[in-house]
């Protein structure tokens, strides 16, 4: 089970360094900006998606929570190779992307968690009705 969702992982990871390195490219920056991160949520989007529209078997799910699992101490191991001090010394753009990052991700959380409450409230209500 744990080869299902390598695939999916895969594509994400590829299409996430290519988005990075664009970025890095279109802003001047001899640097992946952001790639792993666009990975993670191409991932996190993707897997959602499909498992909405029931594409996703139960078996494919399991690998995908695993991966899932395995690709945070990944993203680790690829920041501890990352030159923080180039980065800064290379002017603002790194600051600036690093604060873009993490403002994103703050405004996205209740956004994301209501959405969570919201499907909560309405499988409790489909069970509530369900058993009476």
């Amino acid at each position: 089970m744990v080869i299902y969702g390598v695939a999916l992982l895969s594509i994400s990871t590829l299409v996430g360094v290519f988005v990075g390195e664009l970025l890095g490219k279109l802003l001047g920056v001899n640097a992946n900006i952001g790639g792993v991160g666009i990975a993670i949520l191409l991932l996190l989007l993707i897997t959602d998606y499909l498992k909405k529209k029931n594409k996703l078997t139960l078996t494919s799910q399991e690998g995908l929570k695993f991966w899932s699992g395995m690709y945070i101490p990944i993203v680790v191991a690829m920041a501890a190779q990352q030159n923080v001090l180039a980065a800064l010394k290379g002017g603002p753009v790194a600051i600036l992307a690093a604060i873009s990052a993490v403002a994103f991700s703050y405004a996205l959380v209740p956004i994301m968690s209501k959405e969570s409450r919201q499907k909560a409230d309405i499988e409790k209500k489909l069970k509530n009705e369900l058993h009476v």
